[in-house]
């Protein structure tokens, strides 16, 4: 067990979860072009796997298109077809090394679909932020235990861990709510 709590590790790891939403949230599609909804690609070149930002440089050059500039001729058909059967529902047009990605207008079905599936990743970051709460009250009930901190310390950090872990949830929570006006938006 650790020799003592440190709260500044649980507010880390805490806000690690933010941000691991912000980066899952940053995929799903909302309707508009946006760099990262390419984050999660990958295209077998070379003889390996290789995200696609290793192939190519991605830009949205308009709201309602990406376009990927492969820097090898040799790679621009598996970048094209990692696109493709990525599950985004794209599909790229060639134009030499360059691939452009028109964004499709999302239907209502897709779009309450989205809003369920940006819940999930919400839901998998607070289950992620409780999880970091119990490590952080086991240790401070076993440092109690052992006799190293008092009764009334393990109060003052049980309310202290429980504030950093409502104030987390609660910018998760809004996290949640401002990506599901993005992709109800029409």
């Amino acid at each position: 067990m650790t020799t003592e709590l440190d709260l500044d590790d649980l507010e880390r790891r805490m806000k690690g979860a933010v941000e691991a939403l912000r980066h899952e949230f940053g995929g799903l599609r909302t309707g508009r072009a946006s760099t990262s909804l390419l984050d999660p690609v990958t295209v077998e070149a070379y003889g390996s796997s290789m995200p696609l930002n290793q192939l190519a440089s991605v830009n949205t050059p308009e709201p309602r298109l990406i376009t990927v500039q492969v820097w090898d001729q040799s790679n621009v058909s598996a970048v094209e077809k990692a696109i493709r059967n990525s599950g985004l529902g794209l599909n790229p047009a060639i134009d030499g090394t360059t691939l452009r990605i028109p964004i499709p207008e999302l239907t209502e079905e897709r779009r309450r679909e989205m809003t369920k599936v940006a819940g999930k990743y919400a839901e998998e970051a607070r289950i992620a932020v409780r999880n970091v709460r119990r490590h952080g009250m086991d240790t401070a009930k076993a440092l109690e235990k052992e006799g190293r901190i008092s009764q009334d310390d393990l109060k003052l950090y049980a309310d202290e861990i429980q504030e950093l872990t409502d104030r987390t949830i609660k910018e998760i929570d809004e996290l949640l709510q401002t990506k599901e006006r993005e992709i109800m938006q029409v």
